[in-house]
């Protein structure tokens, strides 16, 4: 019963759309009507500012975060739920049940499991979000490249074969889920972090 709570806690708490709540609540705007119209803090950044995206941000990390530290105290050393907990959460976040299972690209909630998971890991995946970002002012490919090497990252740092498996699953579901930013890049229409417009 209580890894069933577990799981159903952790798909509810990832599907609440905190980028949606403070755009209305903030500056009263639905920022799925504004810029690319995703819900992450990456649109919030465009939509409402710097202020509102980094809270957005931390909330959408804690997301991830709080289920995967709850799991390891019920499961204790149960690896596979501890990674059920994570990925059910992203999974709220991007098919959210509040928002007709739509949502967000998963990637900072995706943070927040890492950092539950092993916080080496994490830091060295933001690390590489943030050089690849600089480099190229492209959050998509930030992410992408990001999602993408967590998997080796892991499985060097870490070893638990249940972390593995849940890196190798999120960067596949974070890159499909980047797909129309792909074609966005492809066509050179993608919008340069630090730029203004779409």
């Amino acid at each position: 019963m209580q890894i069933a709570l577990l799981l159903i806690g952790s798909y509810i708490l990832g599907s609440i759309p905190f980028g949606l709540i403070i755009g209305k609540a903030w500056r009263g705007i639905d920022i799925r009507e504004h810029g690319s119209g995703n819900i992450g803090a990456t649109n919030a950044l465009r939509a409402l500012g710097p202020g509102p995206a980094a809270v957005v941000m931390a909330l959408d990390v804690l997301k991830g975060l709080i289920p995967v530290l709850v799991a390891k105290q019920i499961a204790h050393d149960q690896d596979w739920i501890v990674v059920a907990a994570g990925m059910i959460a992203i999974l709220g976040h991007s098919l959210s049940i509040f928002l007709r299972f739509k949502g967000g690209k998963g990637v900072a909630t995706s943070l927040g499991v890492l950092i539950g998971l092993n916080p080496v890991v994490a830091g060295i995946g933001f690390g590489i979000w943030l050089i690849v970002l600089l480099l190229t002012r492209y959050v998509s490919v930030a992410s992408i490249i990001a999602c993408a090497s967590i998997p080796i990252v892991m499985w060097k740092v870490d070893g638990h074969q249940a972390y593995i498996v849940f890196a190798l699953l999120t960067a596949v579901f974070v890159i499909v889920k980047h797909r129309s930013n792909m074609v966005r890049l492809i066509q050179g229409r993608e919008h340069r972090w630090g730029k203004k417009g779409k």
